[in-house]
């Protein structure tokens, strides 16, 4: 596989690699790469990139369809933000919904429902349709606020397709594992049939539900700071990249489960962790990289054997300079819980140049 395979990482866990060669040895997948953050994920790891000649895969994108990073510019002056950072941070818990929680009630979206199969339609209506937007959700998803070299204050957020992504992503397992019953596994769907082309539909709505999510998120961050602060969002610098995917290239359908798509001039954000921060960059078009990049810096450590493992008050003192939930609830999503940062960087400075580096002022979790 030596022409067909890139890793870009090293001290990758043996059942990360194992899932990453078992998808290989599909006589689908014509090339693979295996981003830097890469670790064990559900049929593919997470950070694993795979092109497939007229497949497409629902478990190779995985859960939550369109999950990615967006960020933005603003002109808030960075001692406006430093000195009400308190108030900002427990406002923002006031305005947006975390963890599992939605809107109470439908947000506006320029999104048709009719665009959805009717298949998506039922999973749309089951799982709290446009109330899930503008909710954050949980894990490593999170809201952050920053600085730039310059000072220059950034929002940036990184959320997904919700409840309805999930949904979606868990009907269409479903219909293309044997027997129709959900299971770990390399089953997809020729994109020329009419299970693919539905999935195909209802994918790209979720990519977009997602977006239209992390936009709500911004504009609601947004409205929060500028109670306290004076200044805007720069709409030029915004920046949208998810790393839960497929996309078609040429002849390919390109499969991005935790990895960032990287193209020539591309800007994309890849995270750290909560106390070293983000980083803006650009993209290089790696053709070897299938024209991607890490989504962040990678997990070591499971969200269970962190919280069993890392010490508390350690990462509470960690964090003393970043307002920011750092407690037993959120142990698992401390800075020891993943990759160094800039390990990860500096083993891809072929696919992606760094732009800037947000350090973080503030940080929402769900």
């Amino acid at each position: 596989m030596s022409g067909k395979v890139h890793i870009f990482g090293d001290n990758i866990e043996q059942t990360a690699l194992d899932q990453f060669y078992s998808a290989m040895a599909q006589d689908f997948a014509v090339k693979g790469a295996l981003m830097a953050d890469a670790h064990t994920g559900y049929s593919l790891p997470i950070g694993a990139v795979v092109a497939t000649d007229g497949v497409v895969v629902p478990s190779w994108v995985g859960y939550d369809i369109g999950c990615g990073m967006c960020a933005v510019a603003t002109s808030f002056a960075k001692k406006a933000v430093t000195a009400a950072s308190q108030k900002i941070f427990q406002q923002i818990y006031q305005t947006i919904p975390v963890g599992f929680d939605v809107n109470r009630k439908n947000v506006s979206s320029s999104l048709r429902i009719a665009d959805l199969t009717e298949r998506g339609q039922r999973v749309f209506h089951a799982r709290k349709g446009f109330r899930c937007l503008g909710s954050l959700g949980s894990g490593n998803h999170f809201i952050e606020i920053g600085f730039d070299e310059t000072e220059r204050i950034w929002i940036l957020i990184h959320s997904g397709s919700r409840g309805v992504g999930h949904g979606l992503a868990t009907e269409y397992m479903r219909l293309a594992a044997p027997g129709n019953r959900a299971s770990e596994g390399h089953f997809g769907f020729r994109v020329d049939a009419p299970q693919g082309q539905d999935y195909i539909n209802d994918m790209q709505w979720a990519m977009a539900f997602a977006l239209g999510n992390r936009r709500e998120l911004m504009s609601r961050v947004i409205g929060v700071i500028s109670t306290y602060c004076q200044g805007e969002m720069d709409e030029q610098t915004f920046i949208n990249r998810n790393h839960n995917h497929a996309e078609q290239k040429k002849d390919w359908w390109i499969h991005r489960k935790g990895a960032t798509q990287a193209e020539q001039g591309m800007m994309g954000v890849i995270p750290g962790n909560m106390l070293d921060g983000s980083f803006v960059v650009r993209g290089k078009g790696n053709p070897d990289a299938l024209w991607s990049s890490s989504h962040g810096a990678g997990r070591v450590m499971g969200r269970k054997q962190a919280k069993r493992e890392l010490d508390l008050k350690r990462f509470v003192k960690s964090m003393s300079d970043v307002t920011a939930k750092a407690d037993k609830q959120t142990l698992d999503e401390a800075p020891e819980a993943y990759k160094d940062i800039f390990s990860v960087l500096n083993k891809q400075q072929s696919l992606v140049e760094i732009c800037h580096h947000i350090k973080p002022m503030i940080n929402i979790k769900g």
